[in-house]
This record gives C-alpha cells, structure tokens and sequence, in this order.
C-alpha cells in the first residue's frame, strides 16, 4: 500500500481579502478614540473655567469645572493633571464666591 500526497499550491497559500479599507476597519476604533480626545478636551475645558471662574461667573463656572474635571478623570484622560487643576480651580471658585458672599452679606459680588 502505497499513499502519495499531492500538493496543491493554490490551496496552501493563505487569502487574503482586501475587500475592507482601512476606513472600515476603523469603524469600530473612532468610538474608543473620540472617548479620548473627548475627555482629554473637558480636562482643558474644565481649567480654563475653573480659572475664568475665579474672575466672573463663580456660580456657574465653578460646579461646570469640577463637573468635567470629573467626567474626564472617570473617561481615563492622558491630561489628569490639568483635569485636577480643573477640579481644584472649580472648588476654589465656589470658596471665593461662600468667601465673598460672607463679607458682602449677598450673592453678589464686585470689586
């Protein structure tokens, strides 16, 4: 008993399928990408209100600060530092403005 094997090259070569672009590909990728760049933005966003904050606006500037700082520590940012500075700056905005109100006796404030 004699068993020969035959090669067939046509078979063992692997397929591949260039049907998909990379733009397909990454259709599934933007969703985890954006999530990123998202929460790198509202730790900016959140320092830059929290230090405008101090100026005008404590009321409203300050909850929104610590707000984003707190959604893009959650999202996992690259940028935690300026997302604390945000938080921080949002809780020292609403010190200012308890800060104020005690002196003045009012909710509002100026120089």
């Amino acid at each position: 008993m004699n068993l020969t094997a035959t090669r067939n090259e046509s078979t063992t070569t692997p397929v591949h399928d260039n049907t998909t672009t990379p733009a397909d590909r990454s259709a599934t990728a933007p969703e985890n990408r954006t999530g990123t760049r998202d929460a790198e933005g509202m730790a900016v966003a959140s320092f830059i209100l929290g230090l405008l904050g101090l100026l005008v606006l404590n009321v409203f500037l300050g909850p929104i600060a610590i707000a984003l700082a707190a959604v893009a520590l959650w999202r996992g940012t690259q940028r935690r530092g300026r997302a604390y500075l945000g938080l921080g700056l949002g809780i020292a905005d609403l010190v200012v403005l308890v800060a104020l109100m005690q002196m003045d006796h009012t909710v509002s404030w100026s120089f």
